[in-house]
């Protein structure tokens, strides 16, 4: 495969930016080699400066349900540009958004635009402590919720413990608001609530958790979560900023059919454009500003451009057996993947929920936690993205991260794509 025009690129990204990248992970450490500069993407396939082609599992990072270039969210993005770009004032255009979402969504009553899902997050976060007049948020091992600085923490030992930063430049202080607990873990929850409470304004976690494998927690659990948050006043956040739209169109929410106190959304919500959201009861959402005393701001936030793009992508998800269609071919990849483990006795298992797969080093049929993750592994999944990647398949370049099939990928794609990954797999295992 050609890369020069990505190695000069690269070459010289980097000494114009942080390792040359604007997020760490595009950076290609955990599987080695030069990352692959895009220069295009229409439906399921991208194209990179050397003009090689592949079939897009990443989709940006998953919002992209539609595939590149969709022809409606396109159109809606070109013909509010020409009208302007920003006012920093109101449009009819955020309107039609939230209305869309909140008509749609059983769960939510009133919502605030943002500019990402970590802003959505911190946002999230600051209502509970307004709300609740507390300041400690649980959040569990393995979910990520954006760069926000107090949930930037691991786990220390024991069943609760307060977080140790796991970057430079967030104060300890910070961390110690922060109480970090093992996922699928009732009796940890119950003995953490039990004890502080009093402290605690907001349990938060990925219902789906996705940025650290695909973590699939019992919906036990989950209801667990809620009914414990109820008991003691906790707010509950289910941050849906992966899972919101894409499992469903009200997300994991819907899929399991729980109540959260709040939720953050962001990706799909965007149509491709940088939108995160959070969203709750009319009764919390009051809390904010100008309403409340809870103050959250953004010059950009409700973008036109943005909204413009949101809204065109949603309606698509919301059209009849849209997610069925997008269940159906996840479940011809997964099941082609799977008959080739099987048939072959590999050591891997694929996981997968609605159109988010992921596939581990592990024979493990329940993989709920980080800690079950096998690090040591991921250098059989290096062989396999590099495997991929000339034979014109596109991952995100992590083993921890995991896939999206959107409407734009074809049967075609499908079969295409279950042949390369068997024989990735084939050359890694040797």
């Amino acid at each position: 495969m050609k890369q020069d025009n990505s190695i000069k690129l690269f070459e010289k990204a980097k000494t114009l930016m942080p390792g040359g990248v604007n997020s760490p992970v595009r950076a290609f450490k955990s599987v080695g080699g030069t990352p692959v500069f895009m220069k295009r993407g229409k439906g399921a396939y991208i194209t990179d400066e050397d003009d090689n082609q592949y079939i897009d599992y990443c989709c940006s990072w998953g919002p992209l349900i539609l595939g590149h270039a969709n022809e409606n969210t396109e159109k809606a993005i070109i013909e509010t540009v020409k009208n302007g770009t920003s006012f920093g004032a109101p449009t009819a255009l955020e309107n039609q958004l939230a209305d869309l979402i909140i008509s749609n969504h059983s769960y939510i009553e009133k919502i605030r635009f943002v500019s990402s899902g970590t802003e959505a997050v911190m946002s999230a976060l600051r209502l509970a402590r307004g709300v609740t007049g507390k300041s400690k948020i649980v959040k569990f091992e393995g979910c990520y919720h954006g760069h926000v600085d107090s949930l930037l923490v691991k786990a220390g030992s024991g069943l609760v413990t307060f977080g140790e930063s796991t970057s430079a430049g967030v104060p300890v202080s910070f961390a110690n608001e922060t109480i970090v607990l093992p996922l699928n873990d009732e009796e940890a929850v119950k003995s953490c609530l039990e004890k502080l409470h009093k402290e605690i304004a907001a349990i938060i976690i990925e219902p789906i958790p996705a940025n650290n494998g695909l973590l699939l927690q019992s919906h036990k659990f989950l209801v667990h979560l809620r009914e414990m948050c109820t008991q003691y006043n906790v707010l509950l956040i289910f941050d849906e900023v992966i899972s919101g739209f894409r499992v469903g169109f009200e997300g994991a929410a819907g899929l399991y059919k729980i109540k959260p106190d709040i939720i953050t959304f962001g990706k799909i919500i965007g149509g491709g454009m940088p939108v995160g959201a959070y969203a709750a009861s009319n009764e919390i959402m009051n809390h904010v500003s100008p309403l409340g005393s809870v103050y959250q701001a953004g010059t950009l936030s409700g973008n036109p451009v943005a909204m413009a793009a949101g809204i065109a992508q949603l309606k698509e998800c919301l059209k009849e057996n849209f997610y069925h269609d997008l269940q159906r071919k996840t479940d011809m990849l997964v099941d082609g993947i799977k008959k080739n483990i099987e048939e072959k006795g590999y050591e891997i298992t694929i996981y997968n929920i609605g159109s988010i797969f992921w596939f581990a080093f592990s024979d493990m049929t329940h993989l709920t936690r980080a800690d079950q993750i096998n690090a040591g592994k991921m250098t059989l999944f290096a062989k396999v993205y590099h495997y991929l990647l000339e034979n014109g398949i596109y991952f995100g370049p992590s083993g921890y991260e995991v896939g999206f099939v959107s409407a734009a990928h074809t049967e075609e794609d499908i079969d295409t794509t279950i042949t390369m990954i068997n024989g990735a797999f084939y050359i890694a295992m040797q």
